[in-house]
């Protein structure tokens, strides 16, 4: 599979915006899919945040392998990044994020303290790629439907402070920072997911790919949910097979967008595309 190439012009953008903005805010939301806690991530986000604080949101949390998650916990906090598991969906999030910051940036409230700065509010800016929950992270802290750019960066004109409560502030940025995909496996792992789009890549090969995942750590899901499927079989065979056992015939596009469809719906059950096992040791 050939290097997809993203939108550099963009991309450029993005970054330039999110480099001229930082400077206004207290700390960096990084804003991941909890399925994809590496792999959902921008690789210029280092360079770009330098050292200001940050906090790393893992949304989506209930989609999510939970023994996973709290792998990747462990092993971000070893590096001392500070990590959120959520569903943005929920209520509590804001309290939640709110808590976080907090603790977050309490040696620089206690600074400030001591000079007579009492800090009341706090200030951030949330990074992150499509697909992982921005708008909807957005909308919950500010308790309303904001407008706020989907997957078309730099149109958003100048900047707006969006208050969330009296403790936080987000500063609604314009651009998206995109992912590198020079990994052809990051890419299908986005893909699984709908974090990019699915004229981007041959469905054959994201199904074929989401399928060796499962028989090699969720075999029982597959077997549960597809209960004709043979998990010795190779993947193509098997894509074959099921696409006559369902009623397909040999329209195996069907097969495809039912097996990724139902993966992304959660039907499939919980589960994590990256491990900290492997994916974490190349980092």
């Amino acid at each position: 599979m050939a290097t997809i190439q993203w939108f550099p012009g963009h991309m450029s953008k993005a970054r330039r915006q999110v480099q001229e903005n930082i400077k206004f805010v207290d700390f960096v939301t990084i804003l991941v899919d909890a399925r994809l806690p590496l792999s959902s991530q921008n690789p210029m986000l280092t360079k770009i945040v330098g050292d200001k604080p940050k906090l790393l949101i893992l949304n989506k949390a209930d989609l999510a392998d939970p023994i996973l998650t709290k792998e990747w916990q462990n092993f971000y906090g070893a590096q001392g990044i500070r990590t959120l598991c959520i569903n943005s969906k929920e209520q509590s999030t804001v309290k939640k994020v709110t808590e976080a910051a907090k603790s977050l940036m309490k040696d620089k409230i206690a600074r400030q303290k001591e000079r007579g700065i009492q800090i009341e509010t706090l200030r951030t800016m949330i990074i992150g790629i499509p697909n992982a929950g921005k708008s909807t992270l957005m909308n919950r802290l500010a308790g309303k439907k904001i407008a706020v750019v989907g997957n078309k960066p730099g149109v958003t004109k100048g900047q707006q402070w969006l208050k969330s409560n009296k403790d936080l502030e987000i500063l609604d940025t314009p651009g998206i920072l995109w992912p590198k995909f020079e990994d052809e496996e990051v890419a299908l792992k986005l893909a699984l997911t709908g974090a990019i789009k699915d004229q981007l890549l041959p469905m054959d090969e994201v199904t074929i790919f989401g399928l060796n995942y499962f028989k090699t750590y969720y075999p029982k899901r597959l077997q549960e949910r597809f209960k004709q499927m043979d998990l010795e079989a190779e993947s193509p065979d098997i894509i074959m097979d099921m696409t006559r056992e369902l009623g397909f015939r040999d329209d195996y596009d069907r097969f495809y967008n039912l097996f990724v469809k139902e993966m992304r719906d959660g039907k499939l059950g919980l589960y994590t595309l990256d491990r900290p096992d492997q994916d974490g040791a190349n980092d």
